[in-house]
């Protein structure tokens, strides 16, 4: 089976253009990218933005570790931490730690792998596109890389054992490698479904649903204490600040390949 690029139609986010820059900065950066495309293909340009967009996220992980050192010695944003844990732990019962426990599993490297990957090949089949596949495998990539490279940094030790649920884990805390996947991946799909759905409320649905798996996630983790509340939100914050640099380079090749055309006409 061959694999098609995006068809005209996948440009669209509803009535949004995605190869449309409505801002100044915007349509400032695309002429930067035009003149780049003169010398390379659009898709040596997407490895390009795509490898830089990697090198700004991992930045931001570094940073993240840095913030957190600061804020804990200062009792800061960390102070919250314990405060939030407490009350998880009194709102525990039997029944709600099983449900729960059920629930961050999915989000574990064996069950979110086989779901992600699931995903992916339902949409690169179904729609015989490669776009899932090359996005979603990049997606996925870079979270493996932030959460490996935010914990090695930080080492930051998990909440007491005391104060969570079996199964225990042992590896560093910082940042939670559960919200950050669940984060990227629930974003990723989220955008490739977007671009084929029709109608406004099939387009809420999806957003809901997506922010609903990711918060949820995150909260599980805190809930189970298997992560302090600052492991979470930057879970967050780094899992969505990848998926946006994904989006901005995937747009800049749709206006790059669109331009490509027009000029071939």
């Amino acid at each position: 089976m061959r694999l098609r690029e995006d068809t005209r139609a996948e440009e669209h986010i509803g009535r949004r253009d995605l190869t449309a820059w409505p801002t100044a900065l915007g349509r400032l950066f695309v002429r930067g990218v035009l003149a780049l495309s003169v010398w390379v293909t659009a898709n040596v340009v997407l490895a390009l933005l795509i490898g830089a967009a990697a090198a700004v996220v991992v930045g931001l992980t570094v940073a993240s570790g840095e913030i957190y050192d600061a804020v804990e010695d200062g009792d800061g944003v960390a102070a919250w931490d314990r405060p939030v844990l407490d009350r998880a732990i009194d709102a525990r019962t039997a029944t709600n730690m099983r449900v729960v426990t059920w629930f961050t599993t999915l989000g574990g490297p064996v069950w979110m792998t086989v779901i992600a990957a699931g995903i992916t090949l339902g949409m690169t089949l179904l729609w015989r596109s490669w776009t899932p596949l090359v996005l979603m495998l990049v997606a996925v990539g870079g979270s493996l890389l932030m959460t490996t490279v935010g914990k090695s940094l930080v080492g930051r030790v998990r909440p007491p054992q005391v104060d969570a649920v079996p199964p225990f884990e042992s590896s560093p805390s910082f940042p939670s490698g559960h919200t950050l996947n669940s984060t990227v991946i629930a974003a990723m799909v989220a955008y490739l479904l977007l671009r084929r759905l029709g109608t406004s409320w099939a387009r809420v649905l999806t957003m809901v649903l997506a922010v609903g798996w990711a918060v949820t996630m995150g909260l599980s983790r805190v809930f189970l204490g298997h992560h302090w509340l600052t492991d979470v939100a930057v879970g967050w914050t780094l899992g969505l600040a990848w998926v946006g640099a994904l989006i901005l380079a995937h747009r800049l090749f749709l206006t790059l390949r669109r331009s490509h055309r027009a000029a071939a006409a």
